[in-house]
């Protein structure tokens, strides 16, 4: 089976940076795939894209060297398993806030008997190869998100789950449900809250990601100890890198402009 170089990174204890995708267009994927990723996930629950326009997605990411990964909508494992059998080599499931959860969570992602994933790999055994269903259960990685107050009441079972390789924090929605602003994840009882995710995460080894406002904060997070760090999504990038040309194109205009009437 093709491995996950995602897991690789993760087991040798290499930094991981992860494209987040909510534009719906293949080409923008591999676009955004062949800058260097080392894993690029397509986000079903806020993107703009459905099913179908996920798979083309993950197609034009797997001819880069990019793990495609995917967010899904919410722990329902009909979808998971679909996308799965699209060729997703890793999920990351939003809201998962009891042990209860996280247990179907990782039943859904592994075959059995670890699992509860009915056969059908389809696309997965193109892009895995031939001997796909034989490897599945340990090259796919099943990523919990927490982001919620109930969650980290609940966070040492949750974390505990067998089967469940690592976690994801969104820190947006976490600071909401702690009647925090988004955007404030880097302070205070968010702040705190996010330390003791990743403390209790690192010390069962699980693999550790958080979603970050920017390359910036991204590198804190790899210093603070994640392993996978998603340094902003497309369309804030896409928009960022506007807004930026914009400005030194009129301030480059601007300069051009005084120049000539000095030479005057």
């Amino acid at each position: 089976m093709r491995p996950n170089s995602v897991k690789n990174r993760f087991l040798s204890g290499q930094p991981i940076t992860n494209g987040w995708l909510s534009i719906p267009s293949s080409y923008a994927a591999e676009v955004v795939a062949s800058q260097g990723f080392d894993a690029v996930t397509v986000d079903l629950q806020h993107g703009m894209m459905d099913f179908e326009t996920a798979m083309a997605m993950l197609q034009a990411i797997s001819i880069t060297s990019a793990t495609p990964m995917v967010r899904c909508t919410s722990m329902d494992a009909p979808q998971i398993m679909r996308l799965l059998d699209a060729g997703a080599y890793g999920i990351i499931c939003p809201s998962i806030d009891t042990p209860e959860l996280a247990r179907a969570f990782v039943d859904a992602c592994r075959y059995p008997p670890v699992g509860k994933r009915s056969f059908g790999p389809a696309r997965g055994l193109l892009y895995g190869g031939p001997d796909y269903f034989e490897h599945a259960n340990d090259h796919t990685l099943a990523l919990a998100m927490i982001e919620s107050k109930q969650a980290i009441s609940e966070l040492e079972a949750i974390l505990d789950t067998p089967g469940l390789d690592g976690i994801y924090i969104g820190p947006n929605d976490l600071a909401l449900s702690m009647g925090c602003k988004p955007g404030s994840e880097t302070e205070g009882v968010v702040g705190d809250a996010i330390a003791q995710i990743l403390r209790a995460a690192r010390r069962r080894n699980l693999l550790c990601g958080i979603f970050c406002a920017s390359a910036a904060l991204a590198r804190q997070r790899l210093d603070e100890g994640f392993h996978l760090v998603t340094p902003g999504n497309d369309a804030n990038i896409l928009g960022s890198s506007c807004k930026s040309r914009i400005a030194e194109t009129l301030s480059e205009s601007e300069t051009t402009h005084q120049a000539d009437i000095t030479g005057y």
